[in-house]
C-alpha cells in the first residue's frame, strides 16, 4: 500500500498559512516590546533597545518578504531572504548580549570576528535597501561608502584623506552607531507608535471613512471630483511616510474616479502626484519627519508642528485652487455619485459613530501633547490604547444597541421569524455580538500586523541613512558644502538659496520624505544657519519642503511615475502638468529664508499677516499658469510669465509695502480679466476653445 505523497502545492500552501502565522505572532511580539519599552523607557539604554529593534523589524520584513518568494516560485530569492534573516538573528542576537563589552569597553576597536559580522550585516543592509528602494538609493549609500574609503582619489574642496575599512565598520556596525544609531533609536522610540497607530487605522477602516469625507466635501465644491484626491491623499499622506505608496494607495481610487469624470488621464494622474507630494509636510507627522526635526533642534515635538502650520495651510490652499482652476478648465463642473463607489452605504448616524470612535483618540493626542505637555513616546502609548479600545468596544456597542432596539439579524428568515422570548432569537442576539467583538479583534491584530509592515521600509532606510550621515560628517562633507555655497554664491543669500534649493531637489530624488529631509538638513541647513544668519527652525523647513518637491520634479518624479502608470499616461506630459499645479511649492522654501516668521513656534499677528501675503502670491502663480482665459494664445503667455513672477516676487519679498504693491497689481489684473471676459464671447482659437 503506497501512501499519497503531498503535491508541491499543499507543500506551498501550508508553508505559506505557517509563515503567514509566524508574521502575525511575530508583529504582536514586536510590537509588545515596543509598547513595553514605550511604557518602561529605563528597562534598556536607547543603543541596546536600537539592536532589537532593528533585528526584529528587519527580520519581519524579510518574512514578509518571503511570502511574495513563496508565492512565484522563486527559490533563489528565498535563499537570500533566510541567509538575511540568519545574518541578522546572530548579529543582533551576538551584540544584545555582548553589549557591554562592544558598546562600552571595546568602543572605538572591535575583535577580528565582530569585523566579519559587521560585513555580513553591511551586505544585509545593502540588499534590504535596495530591495525596499532600488537602485537610486543602493547607489547613494554605495556612493557614501566609497567616497569615505577612496575620498584621496578626488581632487578640489571635496577631497580627503579617506579612512579604512575597519574605520567604516566601526562607524557603521561595531560602534553601535551607523544604522544603529539616533535615527533607529529615533525610529523605534518615537515613529514606530504613531506607524502602529497608523496600521490600527487602517484595520478599523479610518482611511474608507476619509474617502467618504472627503467625496461628500467635494460635492459643494465645482471641482468636486478633483478635490477628492486632494484631500483624501493630503490627509493619508500625512501619515504615510512615503509619497510613492501614498500615491498608489489613494491614486488606484481616485484617478480612475477623475478620469470617469471627463478629466484626461495625464492631469488626473498630475492631480493625484501633486496631492499625495503634499501630504508629506502636513503635521502632525509630516511623513515622520516631525520627530527627526524636533531631535535634530532639540526642541519639543509640539514646537515643530506649530511652526509647521501655516506653510501646511498655504501648501493645501495653493494645491486645492490649482486643481480647481486645471479641473475646470477640462470639465467644468462635475458630479460625483456615491452608488458605485462603495459596497456599502452608511447612514448620518454611522458617520458620526465612526467620526466619535476615530476623532476621540486623535483628541486624546493633541491634548496629550499640546495641553498637558506629556512626552511624545507616552502620549503615542495612550493614544494607540484608545484607539484599541474604541476600535474594539464601538461596533461590539453598536451590536447590541441594535439587539436592545429589536433590529433582527439578516441571518433569520423572514418566514420563519422567531417571537422576541424565543431561545433561538437570543442565540441570534448573541451571535451577532459575539461575531461583532471576534471581527474587531481579528482587525486590531491585523493592526499591529499591518503597523510592522508599514513600519519596516522605514526602519531600512532610516538606518542606511544613519550610516550615510554618520560617514558624511566623518569626512567633514556639510562644511565643504558650505564652502561651495558661499564660492559660487559670492555671499549673497538668494543665489545661495536658489543653489541650496537645487541641492535639496537633487538629494531628494528617489527617496522617501524623512530619508531625503535628514540628509539635506545634514548636508545644506547648516550652512545657511552658520554662514549666512537665517534661524534655524526656518533652515530646516527650507531645505524639508525642498527635498518634498522632488516628488513631481523629473527626471525621477516618484510619485508622478506612480500615478502616471495607474492613470496609464505619458510620464513628460502629466510631469508637466504637476510641476504647473505645484508651482507655487517651488518658491515657498524661498519664503521661509526672507520670512522666518513663517515657520515661528509662536503664532502672531506678524505670522498671520505674512502667511496671508504669501497665500496671495501663490494665488497668484496659481491664477497665471492655470487660470482659464478667455484670451488668445499671443496674450495669454506673457500674461501667465508674468503673473508667475509677480506672484514669486509677493512670496518672497521681505518688506511688506513691497508685497503690497504686488497684490493690488494682483487685484487689479484679477479685475480686470472678469471683467473682459464677461464682455467678451469666446474668440475661436482662445485657449478655453481649445
Amino acid at each position: 500500500m503506497t501512501t499519497a505523497q503531498p503535491t508541491p502545492t499543499t507543500v506551498r500552501e501550508t508553508t505559506l498559512r505557517y509563515l503567514n502565522s509566524a508574521i502575525t505572532i511575530g508583529a504582536l511580539l514586536f510590537w509588545g516590546i515596543v509598547l513595553f519599552w514605550a511604557s518602561s523607557p529605563g528597562t534598556l539604554s536607547r543603543a541596546q533597545y536600537a539592536v532589537v529593534f532593528l533585528g526584529s523589524i528587519l527580520v519581519l520584513y524579510i518574512l514578509n518578504e518571503a511570502v511574495g518568494s513563496i508565492e512565484g516560485g522563486d527559490d533563489l530569492d528565498l535563499l537570500i531572504l533566510i541567509a538575511c534573516a540568519s545574518v541578522m538573528i546572530v548579529a543582533c542576537a551576538y551584540l544584545f548580549t555582548n553589549f557591554e563589552a562592544v558598546y562600552q569597553q571595546r568602543q572605538g576597536r572591535a575583535l577580528e570576528h565582530e569585523y566579519h559580522l559587521a560585513w555580513l550585516v553591511v551586505a544585509v543592509i545593502l540588499y534590504l535597501t535596495w530591495r525596499s528602494y532600488g537602485k537610486i538609493f543602493l547607489g547613494l549609500v554605495v556612493g557614501a561608502m566609497a567616497y569615505a574609503l577612496y575620498g584621496w582619489m578626488l581632487p578640489g574642496i571635496f577631497g580627503h584623506a579617506g579612512i579604512d575599512t575597519r574605520y567604516m565598520l566601526q562607524v557603521l556596525i561595531t560602534d553601535l552607531g551607523g544604522f544603529f544609531g539616533s535615527l533607529t533609536q529615533l525610529t523605534a522610540t518615537l515613529i514606530a507608535p504613531f506607524l502602529l497607530y497608523a496600521g490600527l487605522l487602517f484595520a478599523y477602516g479610518a482611511f474608507d471613512l476619509i474617502l467618504r469625507v472627503a467625496i461628500a466635501s467635494a460635492k459643494y465644491i465645482e471641482s468636486g471630483v478633483a478635490q477628492t484626491a486632494v484631500l483624501a491623499s493630503a490627509i493619508i499622506g500625512s501619515v504615510n511616510g512615503s509619497y510613492a505608496a501614498n500615491a498608489g494607495m489613494t491614486g488606484s481610487f481616485t484617478i480612475p474616479t477623475m478620469i470617469d469624470s471627463g478629466l484626461r488621464p495625464r492631469t488626473a494622474a498630475a492631480i493625484e502626484g501633486t496631492a499625495s507630494t503634499s501630504g508629506q509636510v502636513l503635521p502632525p507627522v509630516m511623513g515622520a519627519s516631525a520627530f527627526v526635526m524636533a531631535s535634530f533642534l532639540q526642541i519639543a515635538y509640539v514646537d515643530v508642528i506649530a511652526a509647521g502650520l501655516l506653510p501646511a495651510a498655504i501648501l493645501v490652499a495653493s494645491i486645492v485652487i490649482g486643481v480647481h482652476y486645471t479641473s475646470i478648465r477640462e470639465v467644468g463642473s462635475q458630479d460625483l455619485q456615491f452608488d458605485d463607489l462603495f459596497d456599502n452605504r452608511l447612514t448620518r448616524g454611522d458617520k458620526l459613530v465612526e467620526g466619535i470612535r476615530f476623532g476621540i483618540p486623535f483628541v486624546v493626542l493633541i491634548a496629550l501633547l499640546g495641553v498637558l505637555q506629556w512626552t511624545v513616546a507616552t502620549s503615542a502609548l495612550w493614544t494607540i490604547a484608545t484607539m484599541i479600545g474604541l476600535g474594539i468596544a464601538t461596533p461590539v456597542l453598536q451590536s447590541i444597541y441594535a439587539v436592545v432596539t429589536g433590529r433582527r439579524s439578516a441571518t433569520v428568515e423572514l418566514d420563519d421569524r422567531p417571537s422576541p422570548r424565543s431561545p433561538r432569537l437570543r442565540s441570534v442576539r448573541r451571535s451577532r455580538i459575539v461575531d461583532s467583538l471576534v471581527t474587531e479583534l481579528g482587525n486590531t491584530v491585523s493592526g499591529f500586523r499591518r503597523g510592522a509592515i508599514i513600519l519596516a521600509p522605514i526602519a531600512i532606510i532610516l538606518a542606511a541613512v544613519n550610516g550615510i550621515v554618520d560617514l558624511l560628517m566623518v569626512t567633514g562633507t556639510p562644511s565643504k558644502i558650505a564652502l561651495m555655497l558661499m564660492d559660487i554664491s559670492g555671499g549673497v543669500l538668494f543665489i545661495a538659496a536658489i543653489l541650496g534649493m537645487l541641492v535639496c531637489i537633487v538629494m531628494g530624488i528617489g527617496m522617501p520624505t524623512v530619508a531625503a529631509y535628514v540628509i539635506t538638513s545634514t548636508l545644506v541647513a547648516p550652512a545657511f544657519v552658520n554662514d549666512f544668519g537665517v534661524p534655524e527652525l526656518a533652515a530646516h523647513y527650507m531645505v524639508f519642503y525642498a527635498a518634498v518637491m522632488a516628488g513631481v520634479t523629473p527626471p525621477v518624479a516618484i510619485a508622478v511615475v506612480v500615478a502616471a502608470g495607474i492613470a496609464e499616461s505619458n510620464f513628460w506630459e502629466t510631469c508637466a502638468t504637476a510641476m504647473t499645479i505645484a508651482a507655487p511649492l517651488f518658491v515657498l522654501p524661498l519664503s521661509f529664508i526672507y520670512h522666518p516668521e513663517l515657520v515661528s513656534t509662536a503664532l502672531g499677528l506678524q505670522s498671520l499677516v505674512t502667511a496671508g501675503a504669501v497665500l496671495l502670491g501663490a494665488m497668484a502663480i496659481i491664477y497665471g499658469l492655470n487660470y482659464p482665459f478667455y484670451f488668445d494664445r499671443q496674450y495669454t503667455i506673457p500674461i501667465r510669465f508674468g503673473l508667475f513672477w509677480l506672484g514669486a516676487f509677493i512670496m518672497v519679498y521681505p518688506a511688506l509695502f513691497a508685497q503690497v504693491a504686488g497684490i493690488a497689481v494682483f487685484a487689479l489684473v484679477f479685475i480686470a480679466e472678469k471683467y473682459l471676459s464677461d464682455s467678451w464671447t469666446v474668440p475661436v482659437g482662445s485657449e478655453l476653445s481649445r
